[in-house]
Formats: structure tokens, C-alpha cells, sequence
């Protein structure tokens, strides 16, 4: 029994130590992508780069399995839950899936045969990715992959990925102790986009909800007295109805003469409430007086009814590229307004810009489903074939305009892949577009309206009536059930330029990130009012307001965080892109973060905006 009992200890004691061993993985891999263990995973593209740092390497079916289209965000908890059940493949499993496709036992597979393998079946890889592998000269050699070196490559770079990330977190004893994540903008720095895409999501937000310390309740609902708050700033803001101000925009028509590019874009409302849009370069080949516009576009409408983007607020923030084609500076935002449209309008000199469109999410967030029923996509005639019905056909000609950022009636490749992104998110590559070009219609190697409504109708065949992908596509875009654009806002750029003719590319499908914030918080502390908090110098709130807008920064010049109690309970007529009335926010040290943006609920009626920021 002595000897049962000394056995079973040990092997607890094994247990416990095997898990410790895990769950520090675990944390070190986590925290090689999230600044804290608290922090949750808020996309597809987090996910699969956070299990890439623990040594996996999950396909899209994988990601899918554990980020379905109800799932808001993972915890640390479900990301370990998620490791225990996908294990690293071993060396010993890669080595019988190649076995059976090399069947004579060679130990090699002809480069022509992976080829074909890998860009025809599951999920197919392109034509570049495939040549990534055939040209690494450790595994390859006369047109053969020697499956062995590839295999122990494989194995050692996925236990390089969790040795690296164990490394670090031991080096670094801060992020041991960590317990709260805040990343916010600091004004000292240069804007940076990187030269690569980034994926979309997986930037941090500059702001995070307090997190209560251990031991306390809830963070208090409202500044009730000296002992919670030290020090406080009010700061009200009396608007009139409809107030449009700022009309010193010239009209596009008396600038006949200028010559004009156009592009189209849209912004999309993600799971979480995050909102991502396209990203565009601007080229000038001289200098020249500009004028840069933004509004939502007027897609196809049906007379009375109501269409929610067209009362989402727009704005675009123009940033210089310099010489090293790495940092942004500001040159400023379209501010002056004329109805639904906003503007810019001065001298720019010749070289690339970025416009980064931009909306408060006031108007642009998450709503309860009212409907009950779903519209009907498809029905089969009276000769037994599928067709798209009247209501699904006009959505899907609303995409093709909305995806259609040129504006010339014609989908190209690259127009195609940034709608092949948003909803699937996979691109199309050139040989798979050559088979689009042979099977639906297409006018000078661009897809038609046509060619776009049968290619949908081709994937109801495949999947012999079942309209669920296509309810997949048409929710990605921002789509509900009743097929009404609920979640998106579509939007068309404008720019006009005397002595040059301006060009304009989409670049990026991607979240506002830290450039944009940055950009906000440099035009809200350049332009608007600023108040020091009594008793508290080191803690300044600036407030600018334009046409329907309302924008406060914090700034910390102190070394230490502060937590700053926002309460707007007093203010009348409003709404703001948090969606409450009181919050906290978590301000890091020498560093400045967006509080908050204010609309009217009401346009037809006045609005009073008080708010105060109180230090906790």
C-alpha cells in the first residue's frame, strides 16, 4: 500500500508538473501577441497568429472550428482549452501523409505533383506559397522535395516558436507580473504603416475598459465624492439643431475645370464593434491647390424606406509620406462640411499621401435583431433550376456597386480580392481569376455585373440550394436577415486638383489602428479647447467640436497611469461610440488617448454635451 500510495503521489506529482509546464507555455505564446493574460483574442487573424506562437499551424478549417459567427472574443482560458485539443503535428504523422502520395517509398515528391496537391485540394494554396517551398534549397533538389529535411524543419522551427516565446517571457519578469493591458497613442513618436499588410485585427485599441483591483467591486458608476475623485474638469457645449457650421466647403461643381479621381470604399462593423474600412494612397505628381471629399454613397434605394449609413458621419485624415516611405505626418481632415459630405480643401506638394477614412461609431454599432422571418435568396423554376430572386439579385447588384471602387461598372482582380477578403477571407489568385474568366463573363479581363450574379448563383448549385454561404457573404458585408445594410456604411472619396491629375489605389482592408488614433488625437489637441484638471496639471483634456461632432483627448504628462471616470449623465440629446453614459479609462504615462466622440441622437433638435472627467 506504502509502495501504491509513493507511486500514485509521483505520478500527481508528474501531472501537476506537466501542466505548470503547459499553462507556462501557454502564457509565454499569449503573451508574445497580447500585452496581458486579461486581454481577449477578438478575431480570426488574433487566434491563428497566437496558436502560430505556440508551435501550431492551424489551417482555416481549424481557426473556423473555434471562431464561429457567433463568437465575439476567446479568453485566456479558451485559448489554452483550444492548445490541449490541437496538438503539434509530429514528426511521425507528416511523414505518413506524404507517404501517401509517395507510394514507391522514395523519400522524395516530384515538384509538379505537390504542386498540383496543394493548389487543388482543401485549402488550396496559390501559386507564390507553393514556390516559397520549392525554392528552399535545405529540401529541394532537381525538382523533388526531400520530405524528410522538410519534416525535421517543420518540427524544429515549431518548437523554436515556443522556445523563443518561453525565452522571452522569462527574460522579461514585467510580463510575468502583468495584469492589465492599456496601449495608448504617445505624442512624441511618428505615425509608421508598415510596408507589409498587417492583418486587420490584430492591432490593440488605444483604450481598454478599467479593470477593477483585486478585492473591489466594480469601478463606482459616478464621481460621488472627494475620496473616489481628486481632481475634476466639466466641460459643456451648447449645440443648435442641424448645426452646419463649418460651410466653407467649395461645391465640387465650381471646380469644373480641375481634374478628378474617384474611389468608393466602405466601412464594416466587425463582431466585436470594431470598424474597419479601406485605406488608400493618394499620388500628386505636382503641387497643386486640392480639394479632398468624403460622403456616403448613394447605393440603389426603394422610396420610403429608411437606409441607416446615410446617417453615419464620415471623415478622412490626409497624411504626408516622406522620404523613407516609413513615418506618416499629419496634414489635416476634412472638417468643413456641406450636408452629408465632408471636406478639405488647400495646397498639397507633389508625393504620396495616405487618407484614412474614418467614422465616430456613434451612428455605425452593434443592434438587436428586430427581424423574425429571412429573406428568400433563391427558388427553383417551373424547368427545376435554381434562381436568385428579384430582392437578392438588387442586393447583390448593390454589392457589385458598393465592391466596384473604380466606379466603371467592372470588377478587377484586386477589386475582387479585397471582396474576397472581407468575406472569406482568402484572395484570388491570378490562375484561379483564369478560370473565372473562361466560365462567367468578363470585358477586358474585369468581371461584369453579369459574370458577378452568376458566379453567386454558381455557388447556390454547389451547394444544391442551400443558401447558407451565401448568408455567410451577405453578413460579412454588413448585411441582416431582411437583406437591409445594417452593420456597413459604404462611402465614396473625391478629389479634385487645379494643375495635376491626382491619383487614388485602395491599399489596405484593415481596423483604423494606432496611425489613425494618432492622427485624431494630433487634430483634436492642435485645434481644439484645452482645460488642466484642478489640482492636477499634469492632466489635460482637449475638446473639439466639428459640425455634428464632438471629440475630448486625454493627455498624461505625468510617469505614472491614472484612471480618468467619464461621466456624461448630464448631457442632453446625445449619443457616443461607447454606448454609456459613465466609463473609465486607463491612461498610460506620458501618453494621450481619444475619450470619447459625441453625436446628436437627434439632428432636428438642440443638444447639450456635459461631460466631466474626474481622476480616480
Amino acid at each position: 500500500q506504502k509502495v501504491t500510495r509513493s507511486e500514485s503521489s509521483q505520478a500527481k506529482k508528474s501531472q501537476h508538473a506537466e501542466e505548470a509546464i503547459f499553462y507556462m507555455n501557454c502564457r509565454a505564446a499569449y503573451l508574445t501577441v497580447f500585452k496581458s493574460s486579461l486581454e481577449n483574442i477578438k478575431s480570426k487573424e488574433q487566434l491563428s497568429l497566437v496558436l502560430q506562437q505556440a508551435g501550431r499551424n492551424p489551417s482555416q478549417k481549424t481557426v473556423n472550428k473555434y471562431w464561429t459567427s457567433q463568437t465575439t472574443a476567446l479568453n485566456f482560458d479558451d485559448f489554452c482549452a483550444i492548445l490541449k485539443k490541437e496538438k503539434t503535428a509530429t514528426k511521425t504523422e507528416l511523414l505518413t501523409a506524404f507517404g501517401k502520395i509517395d507510394t514507391d517509398n522514395t523519400g522524395y515528391v516530384l515538384h509538379d505533383e505537390l504542386y498540383k496537391i496543394l493548389t487543388t485540394r482543401g485549402e488550396r494554396m496559390t501559386r507564390d506559397e507553393v514556390c516559397a517551398i520549392t525554392k528552399q534549397a535545405d529540401f529541394n533538389c532537381s525538382g523533388k522535395l526531400d520530405y524528410n529535411k522538410f519534416c525535421d524543419l517543420y518540427t524544429t522551427t515549431s518548437e523554436q516558436c515556443c522556445r523563443t516565446a518561453l525565452e522571452k517571457l522569462e527574460v522579461d519578469s514585467r510580463l510575468r507580473q502583468q495584469q492589465f493591458g492599456s496601449q495608448a497613442e504617445t505624442s512624441s513618436e511618428g505615425i509608421t504603416l508598415p510596408v507589409s499588410k498587417p492583418s486587420p485585427r490584430i492591432s490593440r485599441k488605444t483604450d481598454h475598459k478599467v479593470a477593477p483591483p483585486k478585492g473591489d467591486s466594480r469601478t463606482p458608476s459616478r464621481p460621488s465624492s472627494a475620496q473616489t475623485c481628486k481632481a475634476s474638469i466639466s466641460t459643456t457645449i451648447s449645440m443648435g439643431a442641424s448645426c452646419n457650421r463649418n460651410t466653407k466647403l467649395i461645391e465640387p461643381d465650381t471646380m469644373k475645370e480641375w481634374q478628378c479621381a474617384q474611389s468608393k470604399g466602405c466601412f464594416y462593423l466587425e463582431e466585436d464593434g470594431e470598424i474597419i474600412s479601406h485605406k488608400y494612397k493618394l499620388h500628386l505628381p505636382q503641387r497643386s491647390a486640392v480639394c479632398i471629399t468624403i460622403k456616403p454613397l448613394n447605393v440603389h434605394q426603394v422610396e420610403g424606406k429608411s437606409y441607416n449609413w446615410l446617417s453615419v458621419d464620415t471623415a478622412l485624415y490626409i497624411l504626408k509620406e516622406n522620404e523613407t516611405q516609413e513615418n506618416l505626418q499629419l496634414v489635416s481632415f476634412t472638417e468643413q462640411q456641406n450636408k452629408e459630405m465632408f471636406g478639405w480643401k488647400g495646397e498639397l506638394g507633389s508625393g504620396v499621401y495616405w487618407l484614412l477614412p474614418f467614422t465616430t461609431g456613434c451612428r455605425l454599432k452593434k443592434v438587436k435583431p428586430q427581424i423574425t422571418g429571412e429573406a428568400k435568396l433563391l427558388y427553383r423554376g417551373e424547368d427545376g433550376e435554381l434562381t436568385l430572386t428579384r430582392e437578392f439579385r438588387a442586393t447583390l447588384l448593390d454589392v457589385f456597386d458598393t465592391i466596384d471602387l473604380d466606379g466603371n461598372g467592372l470588377l478587377s482582380l484586386e477589386e475582387y480580392n479585397f471582396f474576397e477578403l472581407r468575406t472569406s477571407g482568402e484572395k484570388c489568385d491570378e490562375e484561379a481569376w483564369a478560370v473565372c474568366r473562361e466560365n462567367f463573363d468578363m470585358k477586358k479581363n474585369e468581371l461584369t455585373r453579369q459574370g458577378f450574379l452568376d458566379l453567386n448563383l454558381m455557388e447556390a448549385n454547389d451547394r444544391e440550394g442551400d443558401p447558407s454561404d451565401l448568408w455567410v457573404t451577405l453578413l460579412s458585408l454588413g448585411y441582416n436577415k431582411a437583406l437591409e445594410m445594417t452593420e456597413a456604411c459604404p462611402f465614396v472619396i473625391d478629389i479634385y486638383a487645379e494643375k495635376c491629375k491626382p491619383r487614388i489605389k485602395a491599399i489596405y482592408l484593415e481596423a483604423g489602428s494606432w496611425q489613425l488614433n494618432r492622427a485624431i488625437c494630433k487634430s483634436v489637441v492642435n485645434k481644439g479647447e484645452a482645460k488642466v484638471m484642478d489640482g492636477c496639471e499634469h492632466i489635460i483634456v482637449y475638446t473639439y467640436k466639428a459640425g455634428r461632432r464632438i471629440t475630448s483627448v486625454i493627455e498624461n504628462k505625468s510617469e505614472k497611469k491614472v484612471v480618468i471616470h467619464v461621466n456624461n449623465e448630464q448631457s442632453k440629446n446625445c449619443l457616443n461610440n461607447r454606448g454609456l453614459s459613465v466609463f473609465a479609462v486607463e491612461v498610460a504615462p506620458k501618453s494621450m488617448m481619444i475619450s470619447q466622440h459625441v453625436m446628436p441622437l437627434n439632428e432636428q433638435e438642440e443638444w447639450l454635451y456635459n461631460c466631466v472627467h474626474s481622476l480616480l
